[in-house]
C-alpha cells in the first residue's frame, strides 16, 4: 500500500533546532529563570526610534508608498549605500579590492543569507569546518541540506592556525579536500565560545584558506553579528580587510542584535562571483526581503537614531554582564572544575564544568538545574559533527534577556545544582 505522503531527502535532513525545547520549557515552566535563549533585552527594544523613522518614511508619500511596493531582490539601494559605507569606515585600510554597493545583499536577518549560502555552495556530503564549538542553528541548516560540520580547537585567540592547517591537510590526504566548501567563523565575541579572532589569527586564517583553495575557493564565511555589542577594549578589522583578493571571505551582518530582530533586515557583502547565484535563488524564494523593513532601517541611519540605540545597549549588557561574573565569582569559584571567559561583548558567558560532568539532555544536571528554577543550553548542541570531540561538560549561559537581579538569582540556582550533581 503506497504511503500518504513522500518527503524529499531535504526534509529528511532536516530536525528540529534544540533551543525550541528549551524555549518550550520556558513557557510551559515559566517559573523558571532562563538563561538559555539568546534574545535582546525587552526592555532595551527601540521603540520610539522605530515610531520616530517609520514616522519619516510614512510622511513622505511618494517615499511611503514606494516603501510599500515590491522592492528590488538585492534590497533597498540607500539602505545597501549606506551599510557598505559603515562597514568600510569601521574597517579603515582594506588589504584588497573594495567591495561595490553591487556585492552587497540585504536579507531577512542574516540567517537567510547562511541558509542562501548553503544552498549555493553545498551539496550532500560536502564539509564546511568551524569552531569547536560553533552557532548551533547554523550547525542545524548545515545539516539540513545533507553537509558535514567539522569542528577545529580554539583556544583565547580563536580558531587555531595550526589545527585548521592540520585539517586541511587530513581532507586532502583522505580525498576529500574538493567537499570543503567553507571555514565557518564567528569573529567577534563567538557565540557560544565568548572568543573574539584575535588580529594576528584573523590574517592566518584568510590565508590559510587561501592557500589550500587549490582545486575550488574555500570561501570564509565571517559572521559579525554581534560586533557592535563591545563593552570593552578597541574594535578589530573583519575578515574582508585581510583578504587580499576580495574573492575569498563573505561577510555576514545584521540588525538584529543591535537594532531590533523584529525588524529582520540583515545583509551580505559577498565575492562577486556569488552575487549572481545567491541573488538568482533568493529571487525564487523571497521577491525581494521585507521592503518597508530596508526603508525603516535607512531612515533610522539617516536620522542618527542608530548610534544612540546602540551606545543603550552597550550600557545596558555591560551592566548584566558584570553581573553574571559577579556571580560567577560568588557561587561557582569555589566548585573544583568549573572555569569560564571573562568576555569583553556579545551576550553570552561559555561555561566549562569538572570532567565526568554531563550537562546535556540525558545529563542529570539539567534536571537538577531544573528543579533549582534555571534552565541553560548544554553545550554539546554547540559542538560539530566531526572533527573535534563534543565536550558534554560544558554550558551556554546568555545574559541578555533577564534582569541583573535575575542573572544573580539563576547563577546561584545553577550553583546548587551543580552542587547536587
Amino acid at each position: 500500500m503506497p504511503v500518504s505522503h513522500q518527503l524529499s531527502q531535504r526534509a529528511h535532513f532536516s530536525g528540529p533546532q534544540p533551543i525550541s525545547e528549551l524555549m518550550r520549557l520556558a513557557l510551559v515552566r515559566p517559573e523558571l529563570i532562563s538563561l538559555a535563549a539568546g534574545f535582546v533585552d525587552q526592555e532595551t527594544l527601540p521603540v520610539e526610534a522605530t515610531r520616530e523613522a517609520l514616522q519619516s518614511v510614512l510622511a513622505d508619500i511618494p517615499r511611503g508608498r514606494a516603501a510599500l511596493q515590491y522592492g528590488t531582490n538585492a534590497g533597498y539601494a540607500p539602505l545597501r549605500e549606506a551599510v557598505l559605507a559603515r562597514f568600510l569606515a569601521a574597517d579603515g585600510d582594506q588589504a584588497g579590492p573594495l567591495p561595490s554597493v553591487d556585492q552587497v545583499i540585504l536579507t531577512a536577518g542574516s540567517n537567510q543569507l547562511l541558509h542562501l549560502l548553503g544552498d549555493v555552495l553545498l551539496d550532500p556530503g560536502d564539509l564546511v569546518i568551524c569552531a569547536a564549538p560553533t552557532y548551533f542553528v547554523f550547525l542545524g541548516m548545515l545539516a539540513s541540506v545533507g553537509a558535514r560540520s567539522v569542528g577545529v580547537a580554539i583556544d583565547e585567540q580563536g580558531m587555531i592556525g595550526e589545527a585548521l592547517d592540520e585539517e586541511l591537510a587530513r581532507r586532502h590526504e583522505a580525498g576529500e579536500l574538493a567537499r570543503v566548501k567553507a571555514i565557518y567563523v564567528t569573529s567577534y565575541f563567538e557565540n557560544p565560545s565568548t572568543v573574539t579572532l584575535s588580529l594576528e589569527r584573523r590574517a592566518e586564517l584568510v590565508e590559510i584558506a587561501k592557500r589550500w583553495s587549490r582545486q575550488a575557493t574555500i570561501y570564509v564565511i565571517d559572521d559579525a553579528a554581534y560586533r557592535p555589542l563591545r563593552y570593552t577594549g578597541p574594535d578589530l578589522p573583519s575578515l574582508r580587510s585581510f583578504d587580499t583578493t576580495g574573492d575569498t571571505v563573505i561577510v555576514a551582518e545584521t540588525f538584529s542584535k543591535s537594532f531590533s530582530p523584529g525588524v529582520r533586515v540583515g545583509w551580505g557583502i559577498l565575492p562577486t562571483e556569488l552575487v549572481g547565484p545567491v541573488a538568482a535563488l533568493k529571487g525564487n524564494i523571497d521577491f525581494g526581503s521585507p521592503h518597508l523593513n530596508q526603508h525603516l532601517m535607512a531612515a533610522v541611519l539617516e536620522r542618527g537614531l542608530f548610534e544612540p540605540h546602540v551606545a543603550a545597549l552597550q550600557k545596558s549588557y555591560a551592566k548584566k554582564l558584570a553581573a553574571m561574573l559577579d556571580a560567577l565569582d560568588e557561587y561557582l569559584a569555589g566548585i573544583p572544575g568549573v572555569r569560564w571567559r571573562r568576555p569583553t561583548g556579545g551576550l553570552y558567558v561559555w561555561l566549562e564544568l569538572p570532567d565526568g560532568l554531563d550537562a546535556g539532555p540525558s545529563g542529570t544536571l539539567i534536571q537538577h538545574a531544573m528543579d533549582e528554577g534555571v534552565i541553560y543550553v548544554p553545550g554539546e548542541y554547540c559542538y560539530p559533527a566531526e572533527g573535534e570531540p563534543r565536550r558534554v561538560n560544558t554550558i551556554r549561559l546568555s545574559f541578555g534577556v533577564q534582569s541583573p537581579e535575575n542573572i544573580r538569582r539563576g547563577i546561584a540556582a545553577l550553583g546548587k545544582a551543580i552542587r547536587a550533581a
